[in-house]
């Protein structure tokens, strides 16, 4: 079983213009030296005014959800910004929670992800789902409706590049033979993929048939026992899921003043551990600065790492 690990999402996305984005970069350089093992961002590409439909699980949102920023708040791009992060830290794994992976041209994207793994020394994650955004499969002049498809599509695409020398690929969408695209991701079998969603066939197979890892979404990140039935049905679909990852939050609890309690909050973590939880993440509120940051995070990272049985940063740098 992989042990547990810890993430932290970044403040990639605001309400309004922001004057400088220096949070995103300190948040993930604390990240980096005080043993976080993945920061994590979202995606979007553009946005429609139709942001109720967000709560509606039956497009792909979070019932009684809201869209955080409204149209014309600022939201930075997964793949650039993860680019600018690689070179800021060393250690940290850097990934997508999660990337609308059908809306970018799939040779253009294993191509970006490839130099991204590479040049951050094999640290990428790609956590990919459909998404719930009409307007954004239209101005990408894609059909929404079939956005599984592509997804599907798009992931086989990445798959082939990613670990054929000489990749050919013949699809409704696509047809090419003899590429060679190169160089190929650093970590063996290419970069791991991550699948978002809730627990239904199309996912179920994508996951059985692409994932390192599941992003539980909707009732089912919710419910713990939701782990259980997602392993049964890939098994059904002919994969062994012992080695699959998934991920599920941090569940912070906070004392009267609004500060984290590390006891109570890491009390709950055993029992997702063994309901199958293998990376937390972890949904926080930052100070401002790199020191600040670090010595907000350094005891939530020594008290996850504690519960977890791991060791600590300390002992393992030395």
């Amino acid at each position: 079983m992989t042990e547990p690990q810890l993430s932290v999402s970044l403040p990639t996305y605001a309400v309004e213009q922001q004057p400088d984005w220096s949070p995103v970069f300190d948040l993930a350089r604390a990240a980096d030296s005080t043993g976080v093992d993945r920061v994590v961002m979202s995606d979007h590409i553009v946005f429609g005014e139709r942001l109720d439909e967000y709560g509606k699980p039956e497009l792909g949102g979070q019932a009684g959800g809201t869209q955080p920023t409204g149209p014309d708040g600022p939201w930075l791009e997964p793949m650039v910004t993860l680019s600018v992060l690689a070179g800021m830290t060393s250690r940290v794994r850097l990934g997508t929670n999660i990337l609308a992976a059908a809306l970018r041209r799939p040779v253009v994207l294993a191509k970006a992800a490839s130099t991204l793994d590479v040049l951050s020394g094999g640290r990428l994650d790609l956590g990919v789902g459909v998404g719930w955004q009409r307007e954004e499969y239209e101005a990408a002049g894609l059909p929404f409706d079939g956005r599984g498809r592509l997804l599907d599509h798009t992931l086989d695409v990445l798959r082939t590049l990613w670990t054929e020398e000489r990749a050919d690929h013949h699809s409704d969408y696509l047809d090419f033979e003899a590429i060679h695209q190169m160089p190929k991701p650093l970590q063996p079998g290419g970069v791991p993929v991550w699948v978002s969603g809730t627990i239904n066939p199309a996912v179920i197979r994508r996951l059985a048939r692409f994932g390192s890892g599941w992003i539980p979404w909707g009732p089912d990140a919710e419910d713990a026992a939701a782990i259980a039935r997602m392993k049964q049905a890939v098994a059904d679909a002919g994969r062994d899921p012992a080695g699959l990852q998934v991920a599920g939050r941090l569940p912070v609890v906070r004392d009267a003043a609004g500060a984290v309690d590390l006891d109570l909050t890491m009390e709950g973590v055993p029992a997702l551990v063994h309901a199958g939880v293998t990376d937390f993440r972890a949904y926080l509120k930052h100070p401002v600065g790199v020191s600040a940051i670090e010595d907000a995070l350094a005891p939530v990272v020594s008290a996850f790492r504690a519960v977890a049985g791991r060791p600590s940063p300390v002992s393992e740098t030395g």
